[in-house]
């Protein structure tokens, strides 16, 4: 088949401001429906605007496929500002592409991470002729592990996303002589080069850099925001999910940093989306997958080939998976996609992709792990012990946590340039620490399955204003290889949403620290392991212990930390245990 492309056609915005769009269709006369994608990292870079997708493949399956700039982006017209204008524009570019002579009037979606919510939003304002969705990876609500997780910063990933991802641009637009346009990129790929030093650089609002590049005024306005200020609203779907009209296929990973915010938009959807049928269209992929990275290999773990991208579960890949929903909505096929399950996940340690009905696992059984030490106060490093028995009278586990010298992140969920930062990593020289505690059951002497979302209740106490606890899932190997599942954080002043609470004054506080999700199966002879620690970076920023943050300080104090398992206060983990169906 042969494909016309169309370069930069325009759209024009209800404001009078111009998007442009590359377009990709049959050269066959007809009328055919359109695949939309919106994004902010350029419609010209293949990386990012085909990424996942085989776009020819699309077009040869009878599609027209539009790939837009969005507002203030490469060649798009306007100021880019983070979100805040997708939902209207992506409802009249939705409309614009059904009124293209060469387009069917029906429209879907797709794209990951930015562009899998600018489908989202769009979705809110209800365009008639949006007809289904594929959101991958992608955001609910930017305090809910994105800019902010359970009230810690996520620095890593934001520091990340504005040098590497927005930054360029910015420069190119406002640096329009060429001297000095060379001199400011120079700027920048330094600070690129090092920006291991800037994630330490404090405070954040003050970021030396940004401030000389001259570019990214979202970056600095948006550390000015509490958690509770209402600005946040206007691009959560939090209080949107029952605006949204059309069926969506959700596409996630377990070691995605947008996991906990995807799994949310499946279950608040299949629960709040308007009227009962597009609550029963919504359906939902997991995979043992890294943002964006839907390969075989992910971090020092090899999951197999039916794990990848390219053969799902040994059947299709990821572009054929979209043209059979599409083709479902949009043309009116009988695919099969409607009868599937409306839920697919890979249950890791099996290495198996499993059907399910629904999330979480309605026959879940929900068992608390109990945190117990070995006897004698732990004085860190990890000794204590683990298991379903409840802790009687044991002595608190102690720990010194240093905002100076915290915890480095080692792989997880995360997002942000580095040296092999995402996925499955190794965890014994973190638990070498002294300010890691570990605890850990005794060799399992049948498999487990831990499917589910996962949940610590610690009860611990601190001699300082306000500090973080962290924990982390680990399957531990026979060999004593110990990777990571899945892994969260609190920050004490937001224990309770996002209202912050007032100074702690060393009582004992029980906290509830979100670790997501996971799907995995413990074999024999392996062990469960839980981590505490108070730090993560440069995942999360750094508590400095003091009442205020890196955001706007750099001054810190150390904490002593107290972990408690006893009668009153018996800290554990809840695992979602599932039974074998044989």
């Amino acid at each position: 088949m042969q494909i016309l492309l169309g370069k930069n056609v325009a759209c024009t915005m209800r404001d009078g401001t111009v998007l442009y769009a590359d377009i990709y269709r049959p050269q066959e006369e007809g009328e055919f429906p359109v695949l939309l994608t919106r994004l902010p990292y350029s419609k010209d870079l293949p990386f990012y605007s085909h990424r996942y997708l085989d776009t020819n493949r699309l077009v040869e399956n009878g599609y027209v496929v539009i790939i837009q700039d969005v507002r203030g982006r490469f060649q798009s017209e306007g100021d880019f500002e983070p979100f805040i204008y997708e939902a209207e524009d992506g409802y009249d570019t939705v409309e614009w592409a059904a009124s293209l002579p060469y387009s069917s009037g029906k429209v879907g979606m797709f794209g990951l991470s930015y562009y899998g919510f600018t489908q989202l939003l769009a979705a809110t304002e209800r365009p008639p002729s949006l007809q289904a969705i594929f959101p991958a990876q992608t955001l609910s609500d930017q305090r809910k592990g994105n800019a902010y997780y359970h009230g810690a910063y996520g620095l890593g990933g934001s520091k990340t996303w504005v040098l590497e991802s927005i930054a360029p641009d910015l420069i190119k637009r406002k640096y329009t002589d060429p001297v000095e346009y060379g001199k400011v990129m120079k700027k920048l790929a330094n600070g690129i080069d090092h920006i291991e030093e800037w994630y330490r650089h404090a405070p954040i609002k003050d970021w030396p850099l940004l401030k000389e590049l001259g570019v990214a005024k979202y970056f600095f306005e948006q550390l000015e925001r509490g958690m509770e200020d209402n600005d946040w609203q206007r691009t959560s779907l939090v209080d949107k999910y029952d605006r949204i009209n059309v069926p969506a296929y959700h596409l996630g990973g377990w070691y995605d940093s947008l996991l906990g915010s995807t799994i949310d938009n499946y279950t608040e959807m299949n629960s709040k989306a308007d009227g009962q049928s597009i609550r029963e269209h919504q359906k939902l992929i997991i995979g043992p997958w890294a943002h964006g990275d839907f390969g075989s290999v992910i971090g020092e773990r090899k999951f197999g080939s039916h794990a990848s991208e390219d053969w799902i579960d040994h059947k299709e890949d990821l572009t054929n998976l979209h043209i059979r929903w599409f083709d479902y909505w949009l043309k009116g096929k009988d695919s099969h996609i409607a009868d599937e399950a409306p839920v697919k996940i890979f249950v890791m340690g099996m290495n198996q992709w499993r059907d399910e009905q629904e999330w979480p696992l309605a026959r879940t059984n929900y068992v608390p792990y109990y945190l117990h030490s070995q006897g004698s106060a732990n004085t860190g490093g990890g000794d204590g012990r683990l298991s379903t028995r409840k802790p009687g009278q044991e002595p608190t586990d102690d720990f010194v946590y240093d905002p100076e010298n915290p915890v480095p992140s080692l792989g997880g969920c995360t997002l942000y340039d580095g040296v092999n930062t995402t996925g499955p990593q190794d965890q014994r020289k973190i638990e070498e620490r002294d300010d890691v505690l570990v605890y850990t059951t005794e060799p399992l002497n049948e498999p487990v399955e831990v499917t589910g979302p996962i949940k610590v209740k610690l009860w611990a106490s601190t001699d300082v204003k306000d500090t973080d606890f962290t924990a982390k899932l680990i399957d531990v190997l026979p060999d004593g290889t110990a990777y990571n599942l899945a892994d969260g954080i609190v920050r004490a002043r937001y224990r309770n949403g996002y209202k912050p609470e007032a100074d702690l004054s060393g009582e004992v506080v029980e906290y509830e620290i979100d670790l997501w999700a996971t799907s995995n199966l413990f074999l024999s002879n392996h062990r469960i392991r839980i981590e505490v620690s108070s730090s993560n970076f440069p995942r999360f920023d750094a508590n400095l212990n003091t009442g205020k943050t890196m955001l706007n300080s750099s001054d810190y104090k150390t904490a002593n930390q107290r972990i408690y398992h006893n009668e009153t206060y018996p800290s554990h983990v809840v695992l979602p245990i599932i039974q074998s169906n044989e």
